[in-house]
């Protein structure tokens, strides 16, 4: 349980890195579905898994994979920021 949990930070950082890459829409739909995903984990942990293909399933799963294009985005982001002084300077 401790590398799902792992994921969900992570997943709970990605509105701020959409904000940070100036993606305002993917923001808060990456904001409304960590609704659905910390529900569907605590319904989970305390209750009972809720059936596949559910709301917060759905939401759930889609959360994750939005985290991973706002990382990947960002990382992506953060290579192409340090070529450019590189360019700058001449040897």
């Amino acid at each position: 349980m401790g590398i799902v949990l792992m994921f969900l930070l992570i997943a709970t950082v990605a509105p701020f890195v959409f904000i940070h890459l100036k993606k305002t829409k993917l923001a808060i739909t990456q904001t409304i579905l960590l609704v659905g995903m910390w529900v569907y984990f605590f319904e989970t942990m305390f209750i009972s898994a809720p059936s596949a293909f559910s709301i917060t399933w759905s939401m759930f799963y889609l959360s994750l994979i939005v985290a991973e294009v706002a990382w990947v985005m960002f990382i992506i982001q953060v290579a192409n920021s340090h070529e450019k002084p590189r360019e700058a300077v001449k040897y």
